[in-house]
């Protein structure tokens, strides 16, 4: 597991979920003033990577118990990539009713069967 930097480098990620419910929301609206706009579509908190990491091992970790004791190798950090990033979803919040209802760690619990069955099928030998 490669790291770019410390680990301490954050986003906002996001559940496709979330971003489901907005494009829901956008594509229902009656309100004039939210029709043709952009929006930011995030869940409104930072996570690190480490914390990302920790998360994914604890799903991952569920079926392979050695996954928990796994370290990253943190390699040098990208140039240019961005420190910290965080998504302002008020726009959204206020012309579309958007709120965020899976934060990342729910998202990965609920998306982790699909993710190993397509590493499952990738390895079958067929």
């Amino acid at each position: 597991m490669f790291i770019n930097g410390d680990g301490e480098t954050s986003r906002d990620f996001c559940y496709i979920e979330n971003v489901v419910q907005a494009n829901l929301l956008a594509a229902t609206t009656k309100n004039a003033e939210a029709i043709n706009q952009t929006y930011n579509i995030a869940i409104s908190r930072r996570t690190t990577l480490n914390e990302l990491l920790e998360s994914l091992k604890l799903e991952l970790g569920k079926n392979d118990p050695a996954v928990l004791n796994q370290k990253p190798i943190y390699r040098d950090f990208r140039p240019g990539d961005v420190r910290h990033s965080l998504a302002d979803i008020s726009k959204a919040h206020r012309l579309l009713g958007y709120e965020p209802e899976y934060p990342i760690e729910r998202g990965l619990e609920m998306a982790m069967d699909w993710y190993r069955a397509q590493i499952k099928g990738a390895t079958t030998v067929k």
